[in-house]
């Protein structure tokens, strides 16, 4: 009994495994995804359910319109995560009325979860103290605006680019100085910094800040990863590159320009800067980056209607 058994069995499993084979149920390689920035395959990260997300982008909400604002706060408000503001937030000053009566109905539904950086506009209202009001602790020390906090495996900075308002910004100032400390006691596997005036940009209105040339020399010093900017109202990705805009694969900065926010005024590129990969100037829209624990992965999401997509994986150093 015990023998007719065992065969009986024995048939049963073979029977289950040649209907595997015949149904093409067999195991499957792993999944390839495009790197957009350099059109090769890589295996898609490891991606955890723990892994956060930082969305977000500058110049926003515009009082004369708010169309751009309600349209970007749309897209927010299907992305769970950590809100990047890089400056620029609320048009035409930065005023209560503006934060009240346009950045409020709009990203303002976001400011619980918000982590912003401040822009010039900001500072046309009493250096900035309806911005640090508005946000309170979330936007650091009123008198600095520039701090840093930590999002799962990632140390993420937010620096003030209103270099006259705080010091400086050269090599000696102290925010330069605080940030050298802060990214010496946060040697994380993977850094991020954001803040409102680009180093490069193609844009035709501003283009290149060499104002934040010291801040990229302290960041590449210490390997940061990636740099998120505004103040261009458009939208461009560069390859990594060191702080005078040499390609640099191995250690370099990969800098995304998000002026995207709602600003009612596209503006128009000059020629491309050396390493710009992508440009977009006619599409209001959020930066959507997946933070792993050694990798990213981009998404630049577009306002309903408008097709321009730009998306891809960058390695940490």
């Amino acid at each position: 009994m015990a023998k007719r058994q065992f065969q009986a069995l024995l048939i049963l499993t073979a029977l289950i495994s040649l209907n595997l084979v015949s149904s093409g149920q067999t195991a499957t390689p792993q999944t390839q995804t495009k790197r957009s920035s350099d059109n090769l395959y890589s295996p898609s990260p490891v991606t955890s359910a723990s892994d956060p997300v930082l969305v977000g982008a500058g110049d926003i909400a515009s009082c004369d319109a708010l169309a751009g604002a309600e349209a970007t706060a749309r897209l927010i408000d299907k992305i769970p995560g950590t809100v990047f503001a890089a400056g620029d937030l609320a048009y035409p000053d930065g005023s209560a009325e503006d934060f009240a009566n346009c950045y409020g109905p709009t990203w303002g539904r976001f400011k619980d979860r918000t982590r912003p950086a401040p822009g010039n506009h900001e500072y046309h209202s009493g250096g900035a103290s309806v911005y640090s009001s508005y946000f309170g602790t979330a936007a650091g020390d009123p008198k600095k605006a520039y701090y840093s906090y930590e999002l799962g495996a990632w140390h993420v900075i937010a620096l003030n680019s209103e270099c006259a308002e705080v010091g400086g910004c050269d090599a000696s100032s102290p925010q330069v100085q605080w940030l050298k400390q802060d990214l010496a006691q946060h040697s994380t596997v993977c850094t991020l910094a954001y803040f409102h005036k680009p180093l490069f940009s193609s844009g035709a209105k501003h283009g290149n800040g060499p104002d934040m040339k010291a801040f990229w020399q302290t960041l590449y010093a210490a390997g940061v990863d990636v740099v998120l900017n505004g103040h261009d109202h458009d939208y461009e990705r560069f390859a990594p590159q060191d702080p005078e805009g040499h390609a640099d694969m191995l250690r370099g900065i990969r800098e995304f320009v998000v002026g995207t926010g709602g600003k009612n005024t596209h503006r128009t590129f000059a020629d491309p800067k050396a390493n710009s990969e992508a440009r977009q100037a006619d599409t209001y829209g959020v930066l959507k980056l997946t933070l792993h624990a050694s990798s990213y992965d981009w998404e630049f999401v577009p306002e309903a209607g408008k097709t321009f997509k730009d998306s891809g994986t960058g390695t940490c150093h």
